[in-house]
């Protein structure tokens, strides 16, 4: 009787084990998904306020505003996976880089406030966008320890969890000049 006992309470507290673990998988999942929609809204926000900047750049020249238009025009959906969020940041570091010419050629255009404004929302985009990635990597890494370690990978496996990729960090957009110094020369 008393063996019955401890078989039928091992099961229940394996049970409840098995459920909370679960359970613990999904709110991860999820916190990783919503912290990924997090970089895809600053990305859009980002590309809004590029394409505001060039069209600010369309008073003062029509070259180099058919030019920064272009590269715009070729952005992607925001709708992004991870790999793809390395092609949208080379991307708008294209068009920043472009901006920095067509500033340096047009002093007013630099001394404009609206254009100085919208340079400060995209470097607090850029902020978020940081942000947003060092949330996703950690959400990734929580998920990630979990799935591999014992005795959660019997349960991750079990309900096939995996481990996922970290976004990347881009070395030599840390060793680029900041946006701020661009602009400010």
């Amino acid at each position: 009787m008393l063996t019955t006992i401890i078989i039928i309470a091992l099961v229940v507290l394996l049970g409840l084990y098995i459920i909370r673990t679960q359970r613990a998988f999904v709110a991860l999942e999820e916190k990783m998904k919503n912290a990924f929609g997090q970089i895809n809204v600053q990305l859009k926000s980002r590309w809004d306020a590029l394409t505001n900047l060039v069209e600010m750049t369309k008073q003062y020249t029509v070259h180099e505003h058919d030019t920064l238009t272009d590269v715009i025009a070729s952005r992607r959906a925001t709708n992004v996976t991870p790999d793809q969020v390395a092609d949208q940041e080379n991307a708008i570091t294209s068009v920043l880089t472009r901006l920095s010419a067509v500033a340096e050629a047009y002093p007013d255009l630099k001394a404009n406030t609206m254009f100085a404004d919208t340079m400060a929302s995209i470097r607090q985009y850029e902020e978020n966008v940081r942000l947003s990635r060092m949330v996703y990597n950690d959400s990734v890494t929580k998920l990630n320890m979990m799935v591999r370690q014992f005795p959660s990978n019997l349960v991750a496996s079990m309900f096939g969890f995996t481990t996922h990729d970290l976004l990347p960090e881009d070395v030599a957009k840390s060793e680029a000049p900041s946006v701020s110094d661009i602009f400010n020369k």
